[in-house]
């Protein structure tokens, strides 16, 4: 058995670690653009006199393509080139970016914000093919962690950057220039991308059909974890800026510093428990007890301290934000790799599509629900406390609902195993 086990141990090529940095700046990418519009919400809402629950349906806006559309886009990457897809899809999520920045009508920011989920909808279906595919078991942590820190950096470089910009010439600008630059990425890729697996059919790759992924209670499972995790996620991506600046009353500068260190601090840790899990598994720790221990773990101590900073002073308040961030980067960092052991690289892409589709419902949910609960009651405190009990249940479901992380044997398999045997 060691000897096997030698070959899978061995450091990555040259070229895939340039595809797992490529792959890390498109998440980067990615969560700059999805959040940037919560950058501008203080501004768009003066400009055109929007209501908090007004504000609320425009930042949930992006989340009803993306959310939608994930399970189309695990279709397409389990039967066409993935390496083309998340091209394609780069392509019109960067020119969504950049066309936002030139309307004057919450209408017309509408669509574009639509438009914007439609193409970043491939993104995490497309990563975790990739990873499925190409990356063994001992290395998925640091490869999702690398996605989970570009992801993380994203909307803390988005803030720091991004809120000072706009503090400076608008927020205008920085849209149209962010989604012309990003167009950039698609040069390495088109050099760099992995090599090219053709889709087999179903039959012949033992993939499961959809009533049988169904049927499967860790399917359902990973599914609520990714919509607790994703609460607390978008909640600050959409909410905690406007929080900071007209509940806690921080300047625009203040507000990007702080959000900025927070998300810094969280891509940090991501990337430290991703690579720590590798190490953890290697030393022969089960796949289920390390990665079950960062993502529950992290998420449960995640929504706790971030809902402590709604009724804590300035100072704490700050202090709490972080550390929330630290332990959100630590559970997001292992998510991903109990998916793709689970589904296997054959429906790798499905599994990730239905999954972050049913996950992405708290991107429609979240912002839309923070802003009525902050239209009636006048204050943030309830907003907070219904993320951390989203938090809380959704660490429960990584314990209980998901089983073992380990790779399940679809019915397809189990009787091809039989008539082998």
């Amino acid at each position: 058995m060691p000897a096997a086990t030698l070959p899978r141990r061995k450091g990555l090529t040259g070229k895939l670690t340039v595809v797992l940095a490529l792959l890390g700046i498109a998440a980067f990418i990615n969560y700059i653009d999805r959040g940037n519009l919560s950058l501008a919400a203080p501004m768009l809402k003066d400009e055109l006199g929007l209501s908090p629950a007004q504000l609320g349906l425009l930042l949930s806006a992006f989340f009803w393509t993306y959310a939608c559309l994930q399970p189309v886009s695990g279709w397409l990457v389990d039967r066409l080139n993935v390496n083309w897809v998340i091209a394609v899809g780069f392509c019109l999520w960067s020119c969504a970016t950049a066309a936002t920045g030139m309307v004057h009508t919450m209408v017309a920011l509408f669509v574009f914000r639509l438009m914007l989920g439609v193409g970043e909808s491939v993104t995490f279906p497309s990563c975790s093919k990739i990873i499925a595919l190409h990356f063994p078991e001992e290395h998925r942590g640091l490869a999702n962690s690398i996605v989970s820190a570009g992801m993380t950096l994203g909307p803390g470089f988005g803030m720091l950057a991004g809120g000072m910009l706009m503090a400076r010439v608008g927020w205008r600008p920085f849209f149209i220039v962010l989604g012309l630059v990003s167009l950039c990425w698609l040069v390495p890729w088109l050099k760099w991308m992995p090599e090219a697996r053709d889709a087999l059919p179903m039959k012949k790759t033992g993939a499961p059909s959809f009533p049988e992924f169904l049927r499967l209670r860790s399917a359902w499972g990973t599914c609520a974890g990714l919509f607790s995790l994703n609460y607390v996620s978008y909640f600050l991506i959409t909410w905690l800026p406007f929080y900071l600046v007209r509940e806690r009353h921080f300047s625009m500068d203040s507000m990007a510093k702080t959000g900025g260190a927070a998300y810094l601090m969280g891509a940090a840790s991501a990337t430290l428990a991703g690579w720590y899990s590798d190490r953890w598994i290697s030393a022969g720790a089960t796949p289920t007890r390390v990665r079950k221990t960062f993502v529950a773990g992290g998420l449960a101590a995640s929504g706790l301290l971030l809902g402590l900073s709604a009724v804590s002073g300035p100072a704490l308040c700050v202090f709490l934000i972080i550390a929330g961030m630290i332990f959100w980067g630590a559970s997001s960092s292992n998510l991903w790799a109990i998916t793709q052991t689970l589904a296997g690289p054959q429906a790798a892409g499905r599994w990730t599509g239905f999954q972050n589709f049913v996950g992405n419902l708290a991107g429609m949910v979240g912002p839309a629900l923070t802003g009525y609960v902050l239209q009636w009651t006048g204050q943030f405190y309830w907003a907070f406390a219904i993320m951390t009990a989203v938090a809380l249940a959704g660490a429960a479901s990584w314990i209980f609902l998901v089983g073992r992380v380990e790779q399940v044997r679809w019915g397809k398999q189990l009787q091809a195993s039989a008539v082998s045997g």
